[in-house]
């Protein structure tokens, strides 16, 4: 009788588990599509509007004034402040300032409405939509453990933002090309990288059921696909958008 208890009480705990991971990523997947909205909102209005851009950029030539400038690296210095800061912050606080980020994000990205076409940028949307999709399914239901993959992808990444700085001033189209490609494939790993991570990560805190560590655990993991879901979109206009 009592092994049976043992048994059944093991199975009760991990039909909770089951059921909170299910939360957990609903909520992942839920505050990861606010962004995007806010962040396509934020870009159309800015990039279809040419007296909202010339606050950014010129109409005409695309390139970034000094606020332009500004605005193009903030995103990446609100990432690092944002890690810096998640164990200060509280649950309301984190989400807060991710979608703080998704405004300025695309404030970052509006100039893509003046470059290409409407159609063009929503076609690319549906692609990355659907790999994204496909990528993230796999990462979550895959029993192969991936997570050798981050050191890499990781180490891809570096190299992938010191070479896209770089190239903004040397402005090779080989360097360019090769960066976009290099792009694809490093968000593609990403997005199955963290979907997995965000699940064994939950999977190894939910016995302590700390719910201010599942809330921000869940915003965080929302910022971490909401970039590899953004920047393989970015990557992915470069090959399938089409110039205005």
């Amino acid at each position: 009788m009592a092994e049976f208890d043992t048994i059944r009480a093991g199975v009760g705990t991990r039909a909770a588990i089951d059921e909170g991971l299910r939360a957990h990523m609903n909520k992942v997947y839920g505050t990861m599509s606010v962004g995007l909205l806010m962040t396509a909102l934020v870009a159309w209005a800015f990039g279809s509007n040419d007296a909202l851009l010339s606050i950014l950029r010129d109409p005409i030539t695309l390139s970034p004034n000094i606020l332009g400038w500004i605005v193009m690296f903030a995103p990446l210095i609100m990432v690092f402040a944002f890690g810096a800061a998640i164990n200060r912050l509280s649950a309301a606080g984190a989400q807060l300032f991710f979608y703080a980020f998704s405004a300025v994000m695309g404030l970052s990205i509006s100039w893509i409405f003046a470059a290409f076409t409407g159609i063009s940028i929503a076609q690319t949307f549906l692609v990355t939509a659907i790999s994204f999709a496909g990528l993230s399914l796999w990462g979550y239901t895959t029993k192969k453990d991936i997570s050798a993959w981050g050191s890499f992808l990781i180490m891809g990444l570096i190299g992938l933002i010191v070479a896209s700085i770089v190239n903004i001033f040397l402005g090779s189209p080989a360097i360019h090309f090769a960066i976009s490609i290099l792009g694809v494939l490093i968000f593609a790993g990403l997005t199955a990288y963290d979907t997995q991570k965000i699940k064994t990560d939950y999977i190894a805190h939910a016995h302590a059921m700390d719910s201010e560590w599942l809330a921000k655990s869940a915003i965080m993991g929302a910022l971490n696909l909401y970039l590899d879901f953004i920047n393989l979109f970015m990557f992915l206009l470069q090959f399938l958008g089409n110039r205005e």
